[in-house]
């Protein structure tokens, strides 16, 4: 049996140790950890910078694991980078719109909550985080189902009147998502209550998440029950820019 290459064991090791650092590491820090030299870290590091695994910051020179990595389907990366690019869009989201922000991925059928920004008021608001969505109930869902390659249909459970659970109905409105690049939610989850979603692209397209504004019926719809123009321009402005954050094309 031939041995193994230990170029590919240290860039291994260098991913690993990103991965389970606090936020962004040093050449220095990196090659000290591992016990390697500055111009061998070095230029692994740059291989890997090459091929979007790892990205530098333009300012500290430090580094941080790249996004092409969500395009490989790990799991653990997807959620923890989404949470973590996602971060400096959500609370400026929150301002410009008034409302509560959501950010959210597919994890077992459902939507995943992984970052919630409170609406920027004094009212009582708890947080969602790890908080599990209906797929074809919520923005967020409507979002990741309609981008969704294959896969079970979920069961289409009832939460209210409006809650669409034909499937039919459903796969036209997925459709309407798609065309439109956003998707909206009135009423079909909870009453008295709307949101608006937009897709969270990653390396090569893939779509990766969702991100969301939410909050009461009367504030996020004009008086023809849609959702305000300029809400879901600040919702799609915030998917697009994390997304350029995640290294998706235009």
């Amino acid at each position: 049996m031939p041995g193994t290459v230990q170029a590919i064991e240290r860039a291994a090791a260098i991913l690993r140790t990103l991965a389970g650092g606090p936020g962004r590491l040093g050449l220095s820090e990196i090659a000290r950890t591992l016990d390697l030299a500055k111009g061998t870290t070095h230029g692994i590091l740059r291989t890997l910078q090459l091929v979007g695994f790892v990205e530098q910051d333009r300012v500290s020179g430090q580094y941080q694991l790249g996004g092409a990595l969500l395009h490989l389907g790990t799991s653990f990366l997807d959620i923890n980078e989404l949470r973590s690019r996602s971060i400096n869009w959500a609370d400026p989201l929150a301002a410009r719109s008034g409302e509560s922000v959501r950010i959210g991925t597919v994890l077992e059928g459902r939507v995943l909550v992984v970052h919630h920004v409170f609406r920027p008021d004094d009212t009582f608001q708890t947080l969602d985080v790890g908080a599990l969505l209906p797929l074809h109930a919520t923005a967020l869902g409507k979002v990741l189902l309609a981008y969704r390659a294959g896969g079970p249909v979920p069961e289409l459970e009832r939460f209210t009147r409006l809650t669409l659970t034909d499937p039919r109905a459903l796969s036209g409105a997925l459709e309407g998502v798609r065309e439109a690049g956003w998707a909206a939610e009135i009423e079909e989850f909870l009453l008295g209550q709307a949101a608006v979603a937009a897709p969270i692209r990653g390396y090569g397209g893939l779509v990766v998440g969702a991100i969301g504004v939410s909050g009461p019926v009367d504030r996020l719809c004009d008086s023809h029950y849609r959702p305000r123009p300029s809400l879901v321009g600040y919702v799609r402005d915030a998917a697009r820019a994390i997304s350029r954050d995640l290294g998706a094309t235009r």
